[in-house]
């Protein structure tokens, strides 16, 4: 297998290099906890198709399928203890990821914010646009490394340190709604809608900080339903009608 070097970005792709979002809740499929590894195959296969078309793909993952340090499972732990431990089943996200995309012969790299050298490499931010530049997909873990920080600031974060053209925010729904879609029939979707205005009507897109700092650095969100088949393909291209764009100004 030889991996190649400076990849050319086809036609098609709307974006140079992304990162993409998932939560820990998206590798369950059907089940109520765990990770459902035919979900992880089927997330693989569309990242490799996107790493095809030439773009540059990193991905953040969220532990929620696991544990999560403010949930009820954590019980009446140490919030830093309990967030932690929702850093460590990140790492397990990321390695069952890893080995779905290698078994498609995709080289990839698990990058963690803690020290975990027998499972992933350390955060070096030049290494990790080297691995990108070299048609590697990279997987970050262990969110930012701190406690009380969710895996959306962690997403902002290093999308802002490999300057990605965009977040991609992988979700159950279509895209951003007026309210939530599950719970009120009249909620609408937006097309685009500006930072401003998410965090002003507290719409959970992402959290509060992930989206200011996005605000501050002029970084775009593309919110998305991830469980329709291809859709990641969809928006690296820049379909229409394919999710809702957060941005500086509609």
């Amino acid at each position: 297998m030889i991996e190649q070097n400076s990849q050319t970005v086809t036609e098609g792709a709307a974006y140079r290099r992304v990162l993409l979002k998932i939560s820990g809740e998206a590798l369950m499929g059907g089940q109520n906890y765990g990770i459902d590894v035919d979900v992880a195959r089927t997330v693989a296969e569309e990242l490799k198709g996107v790493r095809d078309m030439g773009v540059e793909v990193a991905v953040v993952v969220g532990g929620g399928n696991i544990f999560r340090g403010v949930s009820k499972s954590a019980g009446n732990m140490d919030r830093s203890s309990a967030d932690y431990i929702g850093m460590l089943a990140t790492v397990m996200n990321g390695v069952v990821l890893q080995d779905a995309l290698e078994k498609l012969d995709v080289h990839t790299r698990v990058v963690t914010a803690i020290d975990l050298p027998q499972l992933a490499e350390p955060f070096i931010r030049r290494r990790a646009i080297r691995h990108l530049e070299k048609g590697r997909i990279v997987i970050f873990v262990a969110g930012t490394g701190n406690p009380y920080f969710t895996t959306d600031s962690a997403a902002a974060l290093r999308a802002l340190e490999i300057k990605a053209d965009v977040i991609l925010k992988g979700t159950k729904v279509e895209g951003v709604y007026s309210a939530d879609p599950m719970k009120d029939a009249t909620a609408t979707r937006f097309d685009c809608i500006t930072y401003q205005e998410v965090l002003e009507r507290q719409l959970k897109v992402m959290d509060a900080s992930a989206i200011s700092l996005c605000m501050d650095n002029n970084l775009p969100i593309v919110v998305f339903n991830m469980r329709v088949a291809g859709n990641i393909g969809r928006v690296v291209k820049g379909v229409e009608g394919i999710g809702t764009r957060v941005c500086v100004e509609r």
